[in-house]
């Protein structure tokens, strides 16, 4: 990074058409401190765009979850072709090319986590039934369930400077699975990599036009213009965030304000760990590594480090040591290991909060080191520090004041619940950590904890090879947290696709309400064919076709043979005595004879379409059947799932869920339960080409 990069000019894609000025904010290389960009929203009609959001999503509303899926992985691939390009501007940022894999990389494996998530977990529907069928009353002619429906908006996401490229992808992925349109607000800093990779993905096609729009620049009067479809996410500072989510439109319209602040995240090194455990190297170097990642400009980072009173000096060395093995500067250079900080601005905003620290707080690791290339007055520079509270509990700085670079404070405690105390001054986080191998000692930490933290790593030596770390938050789990950490969330697996929808209980009779859910409800409408069910394929089987089985008399035989075969002798099924003092009364069959006699009665024996059970759901047993009871079966299709068709598999195939009940001669329930069978399916447009020669 010796040559003076080309001034880039980051545009807007608004109602479906880029806009750029030549004129507007000016953005520095963090390494050298050079012009790099210049942004601006001047032109850009902040309502017209929300208004093109929400009449264009409409299209992204018609496709199914399992559509949208397709289109994110797809994007997904698109992009990962393209990520030398991201890692090339991502210098400027002053990140190293490691730092930038978690941003780059990280977030196009967001893209990846939400579409696999999305076609396992959800249906190839718009909408999703949320939880069961309740019965509303009491003949079973009134039910009610929940669905989530999209919101028609535009959801509006602001993001901090840190990650421009996962901070985007991140919000970007389950509110596209959801059938939401997006609008991107970038932080001025790293606007220019948040528009070459949106420039990328308008320029891929795959996504529907007006799934995202991108706003660089001042976002100006954006927020007056929302209406009560739309929703905001936001991550940057608690301060910010607390003036926004009073904006007095937010307020008036009840627009969903969804806030990731920065916080003050602890990690707890265990009472219980000695110098020469594998907990205590484990701990330093979670603790350097979190400063200096990204040169600790992570909301996630660790910025107090909660550590037993006796072990603080020994830490400390520890740490001195680790820390100078960091080297500093351009991050271009393969032997530099932590560049630089996004601005000048900023590191001057992180100096003065050092200053207001060592009012309670002594510094007790830092240094100027030598720049391996940068400028040390024009970039962004900071070298780690690391400073000492000797009295936490009385102290207010380390709990309330965020340095937000490579800074971290030592809080010495003496018992453990002096330590949760001290992760709870900080008034709620995102991440916090607890690094032990004694496993009571981390329960004890871990719940006291629990109610002010969004996520919580319990880092021992069981873990650590395959531990992600304190500061990773991943797709499948929740990445938020409550009080400063501003009471939201991203991420959080599916949670994060249901945000972005709106909950609206359906009330009917069964067989309208299947017709409505397009997933069969016990007591609707069924249908009986001549054809046996497991005779049809995926694309013949309707939602509510069904077999009433022949009956079957419960024998003594079946009983006996049935514990002979398996090894069940419970004294329920095989013991006279035992089992007329028993709970029945009488001797009654086993519940698991009952499923395989059931299989029985509705198996189709001879090779067709149904080609394996793929497995059994909620299952449950409610009443007893004794010797001489007569048994029978109803089978019927609850709803049917589309399986890709992967590499190497000749067949396409769909899942069918069929739902049981086996009733006895009083035509009562006994039990009731799920089964999956993997059928045959036709080709469909979804499908690679058949090899010559493969069978359909």
């Amino acid at each position: 990074m010796t040559t003076q990069p080309q001034i880039l000019r980051p545009a807007s894609y608004v109602y479906g058409q880029w806009h750029a000025n030549a004129d507007g904010q000016t953005l520095y290389d963090a390494v050298y401190g050079r012009p790099v960009a210049v942004i601006s929203s001047e032109g850009v009609d902040l309502a017209q765009a929300l208004a093109y959001g929400r009449e264009h999503g409409a299209a992204l509303r018609k496709m199914t979850f399992h559509a949208r899926a397709r289109a994110l992985r797809a994007l997904a691939n698109y992009l990962m072709e393209r990520k030398e390009d991201y890692y090339q501007l991502n210098l400027l940022t002053g990140a190293t090319r490691r730092d930038g894999w978690v941003d780059i990389e990280g977030g196009i494996g967001t893209l990846y986590s939400y579409a696999s998530m999305a076609r396992r977990e959800l249906p190839d529907e718009r909408f999703l039934p949320d939880g069961k069928v309740e019965r509303l009353g009491r003949e079973g002619t009134f039910v009610g369930r929940h669905l989530l429906v999209p919101r028609e908006g535009v959801a509006v996401q602001i993001n901090a400077f840190n990650f421009p490229v996962w901070g985007m992808l991140e919000k970007l992925a389950p509110a596209f699975i959801a059938g939401m349109p997006s609008l991107v607000k970038p932080a001025p800093q790293t606007a220019y990599l948040t528009e070459r990779v949106v420039r990328d993905i308008i320029a891929s096609g795959l996504l529907p036009e007006g799934s995202l729009q991108l706003v660089t620049g001042d976002p100006r009067d954006l927020l007056d213009h929302l209406q009560e479809q739309d929703l905001v996410a936001f991550t940057g500072s608690a301060a910010t965030a607390a003036r926004l989510k009073v904006h007095p439109n937010i307020v008036a319209r009840s627009v969903p304000f969804n806030a990731e602040a920065d916080s003050l995240n602890a990690s707890v090194l265990g009472l219980s760990v000695k110098p020469e455990d594998p907990e205590f190297g484990l701990y330093v170097k979670e603790v350097a590594r979190e400063m200096t990642g990204k040169a600790g400009q992570k909301c996630t980072a660790i910025r107090r480090a909660v550590v037993p009173r006796h072990l603080v000096e020994a830490v400390t060395e520890a740490l001195k040591k680790e820390l100078s093995k960091v080297t500093l500067g351009d991050p271009a250079r393969d032997d530099v290991r932590m560049g630089a900080l996004v601005s000048v601005e900023q590191r001057e905003r992180v100096q003065e909060t050092l200053q207001h620290l060592q009012k309670e707080a002594e510094v007790v690791i830092s240094g100027v080191r030598d720049l391996l290339g940068g400028d040390r007055d024009k970039g962004a520079f900071l070298d780690p520090t690391v400073l000492l509270c000797p009295n936490p509990l009385t102290a207010r700085g380390p709990h309330e004041l965020e340095a937000f670079g490579p800074v971290a404070t030592l809080l010495p405690y003496d018992t453990l619940d002096d330590a949760v105390r001290l992760t709870k001054m900080g008034r709620g986080s995102l991440a916090g950590s607890v690094v032990t191998h004694d496993r009571a000692e981390a329960g004890e930490l871990v719940l006291g904890m629990a109610s002010s933290h969004g996520r919580i790593l319990v880092l021992n030596r069981d873990d650590a090879r395959e531990s992600t770390g304190h500061g990773s938050p991943l797709p499948q789990l929740l990445h938020g947290g409550p009080g400063r950490a501003g009471g939201g969330a991203e991420l959080g697996g599916i949670a994060g696709v249901k945000h972005h929808m709106n909950k609206v209980a359906v009330q009917a009779d069964p067989t309208t309400l299947s017709a409505i859910t397009r997933e069969y409800v016990v007591g609707a409408e069924v249908r009986e064919d001549t054809l046996h069910p497991f005779r049809k394929t995926f694309d013949e089987i309707q939602v509510g076709d069904s077999l009433l089985t022949h009956r079957r008399t419960v024998t003594e035989a079946d009983i006996v043979n049935f514990a002979a075969l398996t090894g069940d002798h419970f004294y329920a099924h095989v013991d006279e005595i035992g089992a007329k003092e028993g709970i029945f009364g009488k001797r009654v069959a086993h519940g698991y004879f009952l499923i395989s006699a059931a299989a029985g009665q509705f198996v189709w024996a001879a090779p067709g379409p149904v080609l394996a059970n793929y497995g059994l759901e909620n299952l449950r047993f409610v009443e007893p059947v004794g010797i001489g009871d007569t048994i029978r079966t109803r089978l019927t299709c609850k709803r049917k799932i589309r399986k890709d068709l992967r590499a190497g598999e000749e067949k396409p195939t769909g899942v069918v869920e069929w739902h049981a009940e086996i009733t006895n001669q009083r035509e009562e329930l006994v039990a009731t339960y799920d089964i999956l069978t993997l059928v045959l399916r036709e080709r469909d447009e979804f499908d690679p080409p058949a090899e010559k020669g493969a069978e359909a």
